[in-house]
């Protein structure tokens, strides 16, 4: 049996120095900007952004989407509206922070993960929230900076207490939707036809009802819910209420179809009633998915089924005939 010899002082001296030399770069390098400016993105949320493609619908519903001057106005409220949901989520996940960290997942968010501080996240949506409205003001429209701000008071108020009350988390959330659609419409000056309004509205609180909904199916049986109200609601209830938003938004749509507006159809097939077809057909097969309680996260049912996405194709070039009266 062989025996080590011992280590010399020389030796111990050499290993002390090389120990410490390596372990403060690995316990103390602070982090990169990079990574600050990822955190700051991804607190942002990015996969939410498909939400805020709605600002294109009354320019579209109105057929004037296509001139130069709309596509810059409309990229621009589209920037603005980001930036102002970007605000709102740094806030909320900053306010929330010590929550996020005791969450399974909730706990990588940037802020709650520590690769944002909290005192960034506040500066960083307190800048983007003031800053919106006031290039809203300067570069488009009064009542589109109001109607911005009138989004950031709402939100806010939601993070901090309306989140917490029963039918009104739904209304908030549904609203925000609503205020989308509506601001294409002011930074261009169309005019919003009662018709959508009403397909628009409900159509919103038809996937943010299912979305309860699924969130409620998911976590039946477990403690420990994503959202506190959440326990307070009845799976039996939220199927209702995505039950009646649906049958709202198809019979406000179907009415817009039927009604002709006092324009001479000259078009080769009727593709306004033609595209009511489509339109249910998106609602029964978005509603697959609410009644199975994998309606979660709306952005991924579009995004992720081929069927549902055909189908929204067929009804965006039906009604865009319909709107150019081919």
């Amino acid at each position: 049996m062989t025996e080590t010899a011992p280590m010399t002082g020389g030796g111990r001296i050499r290993e002390a120095t090389l120990l410490e030399q390596r372990t403060p770069l690995r316990q103390s390098a602070p982090p990169t900007q990079g990574s600050l400016l990822g955190g700051l993105l991804k607190a942002a949320r990015p996969k939410q952004w498909v939400k805020n493609v709605l600002v294109i619908a009354a320019p579209a519903a109105a057929g004037q989407l296509f001139s130069r001057h709309a596509l810059t106005q409309l990229a621009l409220v589209f920037a603005l509206f980001t930036a102002c949901a970007a605000a709102v989520y740094l806030v909320n996940d900053a306010r929330d922070a010590d929550a996020d960290r005791a969450h399974p997942i909730k706990r990588r968010r940037p802020v709650a993960a520590g690769q944002v501080p909290v005192p960034v996240a506040y500066a960083v949506g307190a800048a983007l929230g003031v800053l919106a409205p006031a290039v809203a003001a300067w570069l488009v429209s009064p009542a589109v900076a109001a109607l911005l701000a009138a989004y950031l008071g709402m939100r806010l108020a939601y993070c901090v207490s309306l989140k917490h009350i029963l039918v009104i988390d739904l209304v908030v959330v549904t609203t925000g939707f609503l205020m989308r659609a509506v601001v294409g419409g002011l930074a261009l000056g169309i005019p919003l036809s009662r018709w959508f309004l009403i397909t628009t509205g409900f159509g919103a609180l038809f996937m943010v009802s299912a979305k309860r909904y699924s969130e409620a199916v998911q976590m039946a049986g477990k403690t420990g819910a994503t959202r506190a109200l959440l326990t307070e609601y009845t799976t039996g209830y939220l199927r209702f209420v995505w039950q009646l938003a649906a049958g709202v938004a198809v019979l406000g749509y179907c009415l817009w179809a039927l009604e002709e507006g006092g324009v001479p159809h000259t078009s080769l097939l009727p593709w306004r009633q033609l595209s009511m077809v489509a339109f249910i057909l998106a609602i029964l097969r978005y509603a697959v998915f609410a009644d199975r309680g994998t309606a979660g996260e709306p952005e991924d049912v579009v995004l992720r089924d081929r069927a549902l996405a055909l189908i929204g194709l067929l009804w965006i070039a039906m009604y865009a005939l319909a709107v150019a009266n081919w």
